[in-house]
């Protein structure tokens, strides 16, 4: 599948994440890098800004693998899917996305290549 924007990509996006506890673990693995980003910030400790990627991956690959049972759209897409998690993460937090129930199944209008 080929997407030419951020636009196209992002319904697709929340398809794969429909299950609510696979956007769960999406939303503590962000939580987690800003509040690490926040200490590395304030200590200077830069050398340690790998952990975010740990902290940030982890839970949203267990949310994939365990609840939402597919693979992560980071491995074919990962710069949409990065910018898309943050999206999430925000509607998600400003009521635009359920944070307790699934999201519906809906036919998507893939972008023409």
């Amino acid at each position: 599948m080929t997407f030419n924007t951020l636009a196209d990509f992002y319904p697709y996006y929340l398809q794969e994440h429909r299950n609510a506890t696979c956007r769960l673990c999406h939303l503590a693995g962000s939580a987690t890098v800003i509040g690490i980003l926040l200490f590395l910030a304030f200590t200077g400790s830069w050398s340690y800004i790998w952990v975010c990627l740990l902290a940030g991956y982890g839970p949203a690959w267990v949310g994939h693998f365990f609840f939402e049972n597919n693979r992560p759209a980071t491995f074919k897409h990962p710069l949409y899917s990065f910018v898309s998690d943050w999206i999430m993460v925000k509607d998600m937090l400003t009521g635009k996305i359920p944070l307790f129930e699934d999201l519906p199944l809906v036919e998507l209008q893939m972008p023409e290549a």
